[in-house]
């Protein structure tokens, strides 16, 4: 799949496409079958299928002080359009300049000058152009000026619960892991560098574990313990792991979000402890999966009840991981 950063990248010699347009953060089960209209759509014309995505998100524009925390990045939309079956994504920056734009100058500039769109496929909740002034209306009746099919879709709902990226972001800060991943339809994943922590973990409690650290604008699940997996994800190129891990390899893991307040440690971390395995992973790229809540952060008397915890939050997890191995 090809990337496209900005509008000039578009290749010139671009004879028609199938456009879907989101941010589609999370790329959650909602967007998927977007996506999947898209590229049907696209066999069936015989034309390349485009994922239109925006960077930042237009919130970081309109109300940067509303801007959500993001689900994923951008190489996360991409790794995830792949797979999907994405022949194109286009990542536009989303500038104030693109924010004064009207529903018909961002009609003729994109879809008809750069992406020569056949289909434009969107959520039923789509808007577009200066203070969203174009709704899926606006975009049908331009389209049939010029020559565009407009796809509308309706939202996603299940159980009552419309799926979008802002009700992930809920659940999340809810600690509701398993009801998160219902949504995205995939395991909720971080991912980034082990760094050093505290120490404390493997030094004074026996429980060595990866350390991870996010900014605010990284959405991250509700304090507590949690069970999951744990993946190296580095390059082949970055060499053999001092260890008994292997890169691309599941693990099981205990996951504790948040601060350590036993120890008096105020920065929130997410911190993996990789059961039944050892190994030396600072510096390397790691993702954490989220797969079920255990309990919630707690503060206690001293190690020995810590220690007691934690035993327990290894045996439910070695427990959950096995069903939930056995499932798949």
């Amino acid at each position: 799949m090809d990337i496209w950063h900005g509008l000039e990248k578009i290749p010139t010699d671009l004879d028609g496409s199938v456009v879907t347009i989101g941010v589609f953060d999370g790329v959650h089960r909602g967007h998927r079958r977007l996506i999947a209209a898209a590229t049907r759509r696209a066999r069936e014309c015989g034309l390349p299928s485009v994922l239109m995505t925006f960077d930042p998100h237009p919130m970081a524009v309109f109300a940067p002080d509303r801007l959500p925390p993001m689900l994923g990045t951008v190489a996360t939309r991409a790794d995830l359009a792949r797979e999907l079956g994405v022949d194109h994504m286009l990542v536009v920056p989303f500038t104030v300049d693109m924010a004064k734009q009207s529903p018909g100058e961002f009609v003729r500039g994109v879809l008809v000058d750069r992406l020569r769109a056949d289909t434009v496929v969107v959520g039923e909740n789509f808007t577009f152009g200066h203070r969203a002034s174009g709704n899926t209306d606006t975009l049908r009746e331009l389209g049939e000026r010029h020559g565009i099919r407009v796809d509308v879709r309706e939202l996603l709902t299940e159980d009552g619960i419309t799926i979008s990226s802002s009700v992930i972001r809920g659940l999340l800060r809810e600690g509701d892991v398993a009801r998160a991943n219902w949504a995205l339809g995939r395991p909720f994943r971080l991912s980034g560098e082990v760094v050093r922590g505290a120490g404390r973990g493997g030094r004074e409690l026996g429980y060595p574990t990866a350390n991870l650290y996010f900014p605010e604008s990284v959405a991250v699940p509700a304090d507590g313990v949690y069970c999951g997996w744990f993946t190296l994800c580095d390059d082949p190129a970055a060499g053999p792991v001092d260890g008994d891990m292997e890169t691309g390899v599941r693990y099981v893991t205990a996951i504790s979000v948040g601060t350590n307040p036993t120890f008096g440690d105020e920065r929130r971390s997410v911190e993996a402890f990789v059961l039944d395995r050892e190994a030396d992973l600072y510096g390397r790229h790691c993702a954490v999966d989220f797969i079920e809540h255990l309990r919630g952060m707690e503060k206690f008397d001293g190690v020995d009840e810590l220690l007691t915890a934690m035993d327990r939050d290894v045996r439910r997890t070695r427990g959950i991981m096995e069903r939930h191995r056995s499932s798949e």
